[in-house]
């Protein structure tokens, strides 16, 4: 029996986790958490022991003993239990990639301390990492993630100057958190998963491509030095990416249509407008100065959100926000998680003095 520990059990992954485990008879929860949400409920039907809403997720893996931390949790607060997992060799599947993007030197020295399985979670990421298995690094040309281009491809930046945070959150192929579907809604999704990509598959960000696929049916792309590219194609469901990750590698079946190739199947890719979603390119920018630019990009770019969905920022100012904040920083590297912490707050205060006043 193999021993989940469940972080954000309450947001989307976490939800459709627990529909995984449920229908495995070799997975079992053995620890829930949550950031805000009783969980009480949840805990006795499932009969989970440990379980916590707050406060130090450290304290709550330590009392479980996972197999597997799952850690669903939205932002900067899920690095301290990626960490953790990290450094003591326990599997982590990984759906917090801002553990990656402002932690990404110290995620990869503790997965190297620990020495235990990192699998990522994110569709475009576990599509990646299934396309590169049991081929050679070096035979490795580029990889491609693909975007759905969110619910405002091909407008201007003057059709988006006055959407609503219910335009935004109506993503065309995904059920998504709020956060998560903003973040696709302006490409910093996808900025996020190209820094994401970049630590956990250690490529320059010269070969690291981004092109729009707008149906969500090819996941993400290898190609290699001959020529040819590996594609992980299905239909756009994250219980795909979580059974995967949890039974890794022993793919477990779901009750998942299987895509329908017959059924006249197009699939469309585009270049993505840098212009009107500069999200993206600012991303790339973070990544390469490298320290911690990626993460006063993935602080400046939460605070900035979180100002949009509570109507106190417009839609385009959100790309303004980020921008000056990573202007403004001096994207020291940070040596131990309580440097990153300073950066980030740091971060989070640029933000906040870059946004309009009302």
């Amino acid at each position: 029996m193999r021993r989940i520990a469940l972080l954000g059990a309450t947001g989307s992954i976490g939800k459709q986790a627990i529909a995984v485990v449920d229908a495995a008879p070799d997975l079992e929860l053995c620890a829930l958490a949550s950031g805000s949400s009783d969980l009480g409920k949840l805990a006795e039907s499932h009969g989970v022991e440990h379980v916590q809403t707050g406060g130090d997720l450290t304290e709550l893996l330590e009392r479980a003993e996972p197999d597997v931390v799952l850690n669903a949790v939205v932002g900067f607060a899920g690095i301290g239990a990626t960490l953790w997992a990290l450094e003591r060799g326990i599997t982590l599947a990984l759906a917090n990639k801002e553990s990656l993007v402002a932690a990404g030197d110290l995620a990869l020295a503790a997965r190297e301390r620990g020495g235990g399985l990192l699998l990522p979670v994110d569709s475009e990421h576990s599509a990646v990492f299934q396309c590169l298995e049991r081929s050679a690094r070096e035979s490795v040309e580029s990889i491609v993630l693909t975007a759905s281009g969110g619910p405002f491809r091909g407008r201007s930046r003057e059709e988006l100057a006055d959407v609503t945070v219910e335009d935004a959150l109506a993503h065309p192929t995904w059920n998504m958190g709020p956060k998560i579907t903003v973040d696709s809604a302006t490409l910093a999704n996808k900025g996020l998963e190209l820094i994401e990509a970049h630590v956990l598959f250690g490529l320059h960000y010269d070969r690291l491509e981004v092109v729009v696929q707008p149906s969500s049916i090819v996941h993400g792309l290898v190609r290699f030095r001959d020529g040819a590219a590996l594609a992980h194609l299905g239909y756009p469901d994250m219980q795909v990416p979580i059974s995967w990750a949890l039974t890794y590698p022993a793919r477990a079946a779901t009750d998942l249509p299987q895509l329908d190739l017959a059924s006249g199947l197009t699939l469309e890719f585009a270049a993505p407008d840098l212009e009107t979603f500069p999200l993206l390119a600012l991303a790339r920018r973070a990544g390469e100065l490298g320290g911690t630019h990626p993460c006063v990009y993935n602080a400046a770019n939460e605070t900035a959100v979180a100002a949009f969905l509570e109507g106190r920022l417009p839609f385009l100012g959100i790309a303004d926000v980020v921008e000056a904040a990573l202007d403004g920083a001096d994207g020291a590297p940070a040596r131990d998680l309580d440097e990153l912490v300073e950066a980030d707050a740091e971060a989070r205060r640029l933000a906040e003095q870059g946004m309009p006043v009302a």
